[in-house]
């Protein structure tokens, strides 16, 4: 069988507090983790909670930054839960999101701002902006 998701994949949450939210995916698991306690295919997903919202010429730089803001969460996933999309975000969040971000509060903390400060310059740069756009439903 092809594996198809794969790091810089966009997907889907399905379930979930984060469910109808683009993520990522960091890492994949896809015969789970031996040694912990997710025996089934995983990954670990990092995405947006709040979406940019919509600027325009007028609004004055102040309201355009808050605007911009985006929030960021990183989650471990079950593939059950995840829709692939067919579009892949080039963004180097393997360095800041790893599986032992999420033990440890202070480093996830840390994690998110990186993690935030990352998708906010890919959108600054205007790459990508599906992504960058709230799913409709």
């Amino acid at each position: 069988m092809v594996k198809f998701l794969k790091a810089t994949k966009v997907v889907v949450l399905l379930n979930g507090r984060y469910a109808g939210r683009k993520a990522v995916i960091v890492k994949n698991f896809d015969d789970g983790d031996k040694n912990n306690s997710r025996q089934y295919g995983h990954a670990l997903v990092c995405g947006m909670n709040n979406y940019p919202r919509k600027v325009i010429k007028k609004h004055s730089e102040k309201k355009q930054a808050k605007k911009s803001k985006i929030k960021a969460f990183i989650k471990v996933v079950n593939y059950n839960h995840l829709m692939p999309t067919r579009y892949s975000l080039d963004v180097d969040l393997k360095t800041i999101v790893t599986s032992d971000v999420l033990d440890n509060a202070e480093k996830k903390k840390k994690a998110l701002l990186d993690a935030k400060k990352q998708l906010e310059d890919r959108f600054a740069s205007g790459k990508n902006r599906w992504f960058f756009t709230k799913l409709r439903f």
